[in-house]
């Protein structure tokens, strides 16, 4: 029974409260046991966990004074403390960059989601707080030379307005296609870099797999972000823009599992569900026909991904079910 004397919560609030607390516990295993033996950047890292257990605390304040039952998410049978390092240097903080992105987009479409007050200023707080951990872990990965920046371009000193068809072209093999304009390397900038660690974290994730299916997943996975990082940097190749890379962030050749395979196939679950609202993105802001066409080839691998992963998690039961509204014709018919 709810105790609260706020409005109760309305469905898409229960709904993206939930969500942030499956995500939120994700990150917290993750952060312990990168905090293990993490020496450099520490403070960064204890900020974001204990910011983290923060919104899991608050979740759950809200939850029990609504008469909600709390929800399992990932807790410490999820995480090997202890085993071997999985990736090597800076991967940890392209990590948590990574996931600070996704982070600072759910939650401000979670806040505009909201009517409660109080539920609004959680999810305004929880913005600001993954946008502070992505500023500075770009920060930390640019001053060590980890990341690469978008191509500079010259500055544009005049107006101009589109006045050919061929502009939006781009399907046909016998003419050339214009250059990429800024819009359009800026998203697939964003695809290719997001990508390269994803790949990383897949490499991993299928060499410490328990679940053969899991694993074989994971090696999908891995395949899908090198198809999706090369066939985008070949885009910007031909304009003569070369792909971001990095030196860092590898896979280690260990085999210990440092993760439950049920929290490694939410984590990809949660990448494909970004790498789809990526490239819906990337597609819709392009208008050299040829983009969108390639966007929407990758989002049908990608969604193709994301569907068999739901399925292994069903047939494991790893796959939490969110909060159901009522069915109506069950409860009609008794």
């Amino acid at each position: 029974m709810s105790t609260s004397k706020l409005p109760p919560l309305t469905s898409s609030e229960l709904a993206n409260l939930w969500m942030t607390y499956q995500e939120k516990t994700m990150i917290l295993r993750f952060l312990e046991y990168f905090l293990e033996d993490k020496q450099d950047y520490k403070e960064l890292f204890e900020l974001y966990y204990s910011r983290s257990l923060k919104r899991v605390a608050r979740i759950k304040e809200i939850f029990e004074n609504e008469g909600a039952v709390i929800p399992i998410g990932f807790t410490k049978d999820d995480v090997n403390i202890g085993v071997p390092k999985l990736y090597d240097h800076m991967f940890e903080v392209m990590y948590i960059r990574l996931m600070s992105q996704i982070e600072t987009g759910l939650f401000a479409l979670h806040s505009t989601m909201s009517y409660r007050e109080d539920v609004r200023n959680f999810f305004v707080e929880a913005t600001a707080e993954a946008q502070d951990i992505y500023n500075q872990s770009t920060q930390v990965l640019l001053e060590t030379g980890v990341i690469a920046k978008p191509p500079y371009v010259s500055m544009p000193k005049e107006v101009h307005f589109v006045h050919e068809q061929n502009y939006i072209g781009g399907l046909s093999w016998f003419s050339e296609k214009r250059s990429l304009n800024t819009i359009e390397v800026s998203l697939i900038q964003h695809a290719v870099d997001t990508n390269l660690v994803g790949m990383q974290l897949m490499i991993g994730f299928a060499q410490v797999a328990n679940n053969k299916e899991a694993q074989q997943h994971f090696v999908r996975g891995m395949k899908l972000s090198k198809k999706i990082e090369t066939e985008l940097g070949d885009i910007l190749r031909h304009s003569y823009i070369e792909p971001p890379a990095t030196h860092a962030g590898k896979a280690t050749n260990s085999t210990v599992p440092p993760f439950s395979d049920k929290l490694m196939m939410y984590n990809t679950s949660l990448l494909s569900t970004f790498g789809l609202g990526s490239n819906a993105l990337g597609g819709a802001f392009s208008l050299r026909s040829d983009l969108p066409l390639k966007m929407l080839q990758l989002a049908k691998d990608i969604y193709s991904l994301a569907k068999e992963g739901g399925k292994i998690m069903i047939q494991n039961g790893w796959l939490e079910e969110p909060p159901q509204i009522e069915d109506r014709n069950q409860l009609t018919k008794k």
